[in-house]
Order: C-alpha cells, then structure tokens, then sequence
C-alpha cells in the first residue's frame, strides 16, 4: 500500500465491504490466490469430456486456477455477490407445471447481468484508489478464465453443493459473482463448511440426470448448457427431457432445501422483461428475427440468437400437449431457412403427428 500504514489493511477490508453493499452488492468476501484443489478437479473434469464443446474450458491451461498467471502481481480475490431474484411474485413451478408456457430461468429474465456487476467493481476498485491511492486491480464477472465458484467459495460466500452451485445457509443460490483481482495484501476470509449433509434432492430432480454424482456436473446432459450454449443439435434422446425449458434450468436450486432463505432482489435491472416470467410458447415462437434482436437486447439470451431461440421452442411445442394451434406454429417454420431450426421443428411435428 502507498500511502497508508500495511496495518490498516483490516480495516480498508471493512472499508471495502461497506462500500461493495453500498453500490449494491448483498456480500463481499476476500480470499488468496491458491486453487489447487479445484485445479485438480477441473483438470479431472476436462478429461472425462464433461465440457462438451466448450473448449474455452481448456483453452487458457492452468491459467484459470492460477490467478497469478492471469494477472502477475494477483495478491487477494476480492468476491462480490448479487441476488438476482426479482421482487415479484412469481411461481416457477407452476410454471413448469404448464406445458404451454415458456420456462426461462430465473437469472436471464432481466437485463443482462455482465455489465451492471462489473461497472460496480470498477466503482469499488475507485472507491479503494480514492482511500490509498495507487494500486493494481482487474475486474471479471464471467468473462475470463476465471474459477469463479471455488474463488466464492473459498472467500466464504457458500459452499459449492452437490449441484456445482455455491450455496449460502443465509441466502440460498439465487445470486451472481464477480472478482476484483488486486495486488493488495488484505486479510483473507474463512471459507464455508458443506452443509448439503445427506440431501440429494438436486441430483434426484434434475430432468436429464446430468449431476451424474455428487459434485460432478456432467454439462453435455445440463439443459442449461443444451439451451444456453450448446449451437448444434441438440440429442434427440434428450429433448423429450427438456420439458418446457427454453433458456436455461433450475430445478437443482428449486428443490434446495436452503433456498427457502432465497431473498428477493430490489435491482431495477433484474426485473422481468418482455413478460418472459409469464409468456407463452406459441407467441414467443412467432417472433422474427429482428423482433427477436430487439426486444431481447440487453439481455443474455440474445447472444444464443434466433435460430438457437427458436430450435428450443420447437422442441418445448414438441413436448406440449397436442392441439391445432401448435401444429399451425410449427408448420410456420418447416420451412426455415436454417437447417438447425427445420430439423427441430420436424421433431416437433412428427411427435404431434403420429
């Protein structure tokens, strides 16, 4: 530290924390740069193919659990965390429950959370320059080669569940985290005990079995990576499994025992928009390309695009119950332009069909 006496760093700690929940941030915790462990167990990940095509897991080597390979001069983590359950009231499982309306999961409802998270750290980071002057600081929310959840984890924000979600015993897992990496020398957290004990609702509930044992997420059967991220085909053995879940999954964190302490979110941000916390399959089926761009910028589910878009409602009017006005939706784009759209909606019919 520049200008200030290396004993105060517990107190520029405090000062830290005080200042992340003013702009916003439900929590803060400061860990080391060491993630050995979760080396060893994403190194084991990868090689039993469980990324998928996700090669950008692999990519980057051991720079994802080395932070000091990522930014010489790393010294501390500092791990922010964001609720992101909007203030509404909202039934998720009656919305599962209804084949006919649109699942999207809880965290893409609202504007996307990229931005919002990381132009806070950069005010936090201001905030520590304006108190000691000159230091280095990198700010990450899910845009890099970083081990977001073990870094959480291990600033004392949760334990990582047999779902591969943090969970908080306070907060549940409805939340979002980002990094400030810095070359300060804080004083670090204590990290959380596992508190999942003997529960395996997670595992039990998931539609694909994709947590194929506890803490082992296999992402090539997780409908949030099939919906999100995967922009092929998705396997035909899987899609009657989807349900009605057009972006994303959370029946791991739904069932969570500990998410009965979930808290609200007052960000204006992470309110639902376009109505997709209440829409229906058919209408969000019509919509055009452009319509599409439009009413979904500012959102994370525009960057999977459209034909993606409408590959996974194709396969959610697939599922649905048969009626007259499904098969007039589907047959509306038997004959896209994009053959990825075409065979899903094919799928589709020939279940209602038969």
């Amino acid at each position: 530290m520049n200008s200030k006496d290396p004993h105060d760093y517990a107190a520029l700690a405090q000062n830290i924390k005080q200042w992340a929940k003013e702009l916003g941030f439900q929590a803060t915790g400061i860990t080391h740069t060491h993630l050995g462990s979760a080396e060893q167990q994403l190194t084991a990940w990868l090689d039993q193919g469980y990324n998928g095509t996700m090669e950008y897991m692999a990519e980057h080597g051991t720079m994802r659990s080395r932070p000091q390979a990522l930014i010489p001069g790393t010294q501390r983590i500092i791990s922010v965390r964001m609720d992101y359950l909007a203030d509404i009231d909202d039934d998720p499982l009656k919305t599962l429950k209804s084949p006919n309306s649109a699942y999207v999961s809880r965290y893409a409802l609202g504007r996307d959370y990229h931005k919002l998270i990381r132009s806070r750290l950069v005010k936090l980071a201001n905030k520590i320059r304006d108190e000691i002057g000159v230091f280095d600081s990198r700010a990450f929310v899910d845009t890099a080669p970083v081990m977001e959840k073990p870094i959480a984890s291990q600033a004392g924000h949760g334990w990582i569940g047999k779902h591969c979600i943090v969970v908080n015993r306070e907060a549940g897992s409805f939340f979002f985290f980002g990094e400030l990496f810095t070359n300060l020398p804080l004083p670090i957290d204590n990290a959380t005990d596992d508190h999942c004990g003997s529960c395996r609702r997670c595992i039990d509930v998931c539609p694909t079995q994709a947590i194929i044992a506890p803490y082992r997420l296999d992402a090539r059967r997780c409908i949030s990576y099939l919906t999100n991220t995967l922009q092929e085909s998705i396997p035909i053995e899987l899609r009657p499994l989807i349900g009605n879940r057009i972006f994303g999954c959370d029946d791991c964190q739904l069932v969570c025992p500990w998410n009965q302490y979930a808290t609200k979110s007052g960000e204006p941000d992470f309110m639902p928009r376009q109505g997709l916390n209440d829409a229906q399959l058919i209408d969000l089926f019509a919509w055009t390309e452009q319509e599409f761009l439009d009413r979904m910028a500012g959102s994370a589910i525009r960057r999977i695009g459209h034909n993606c878009w409408l590959r996974n409602i194709a396969i959610a009017l697939g599922n649905a119950p048969t009626s007259n006005e499904i098969i007039t939706a589907l047959k509306s784009r038997v004959d896209h332009k994009s053959e990825l759209v075409r065979e899903h909606v094919t799928w589709a019919l020939t279940r209602h069909l038969i």
